[in-house]
């Protein structure tokens, strides 16, 4: 059966946040140090990586993972590409440019970050390279049917997926009708909720509990957590069928 782990479920700026302090009780729940947002979905035949944070290196291999079929990229922001550069090691291993799953806009700006993946180098220098395809509505990864939708993340426009009654939904601030068409039936939901202050780029807490009444999903996990969340606690006060995500919850999708 298809596993959704969560590797990381972090803010843009991860919990702890540097500079910051904390009480001991809250740093001594493993659940509250949030690496940045990313998710592997590990399939029958293969495993997709969706987002490469600053720590992605940490958070596969933090798994055993080994092998990657391919990657999708919601979108540029830098907490979910600054990782790319660490697939370098899968190219190196398999001799073949990492498959990209993105938008054109997204692709551009990765394009302009990571210039020395698209350029010829010297012998003997090791650099990743990125085979980019546009991300098409339904497509096969790993022996996975995935299907993919769109999100408003302010003026950001961000990749959502679904694997059976499996979504995923990072960074988003509106779902759009066609959007919420595909999420019907589902038995898990991870979604943005990234504080309990309004965003304007992301849903607040308020938001994203009403988005997951909306579209009724069996269990909703919360995603994209800044240190507004002591994850006990607040699972507590959450209504039934609502919780925070936490680095490494997997799940039988």
């Amino acid at each position: 059966m298809p596993q959704a782990i969560i590797l990381g479920s972090g803010t843009s700026n991860g919990v702890p946040s540097l500079g910051f302090h904390y009480t001991p009780e809250f740093l001594a729940n493993p659940k509250n140090h949030r690496t940045r947002s990313s998710l592997m979905l590990v399939g029958p035949t293969g495993n997709l990586l969706v987002d490469c944070t600053p720590e992605m290196r940490l958070q596969v291999t933090g798994q055993g993972i080994t092998e990657l079929e391919a990657v999708v990229i919601t979108h540029a922001h830098s907490d979910h590409v600054m990782g790319m550069d660490d697939l370098r090691s899968i190219c190196m291993r398999t001799g073949k440019p990492v498959v990209v799953y993105t938008l054109e806009q997204h692709a551009q700006d990765i394009r302009r970050i990571f210039p020395y993946a698209f350029k010829e180098v010297a012998p003997g220098i090791a650099v990743p390279r990125f085979d980019i395809r546009e991300i098409p509505e339904t497509f096969e990864i790993g022996g996975m049917k995935i299907e993919s939708f769109l999100v408003d993340h302010g003026v950001t426009t961000v990749i959502g997926l679904r694997v059976n009654a499996f979504a995923y939904i990072t960074d988003v601030s509106r779902i759009p009708a066609a959007a919420e068409a595909k999420l019907h039936g589902l038995d898990y939901l991870v979604l943005d909720a990234v504080r309990y202050k309004p965003h304007p780029n992301h849903f607040d807490m308020g938001q994203a509990i009403e988005a997951a009444r909306r579209i009724g999903a069996k269990r909703t996990y919360l995603t994209h957590l800044s240190d507004d969340y002591d994850h006990d606690k607040v699972n507590a006060e959450l209504p039934s069928g609502v919780e925070l995500a936490y680095d490494g919850l997997t799940l039988e999708i």
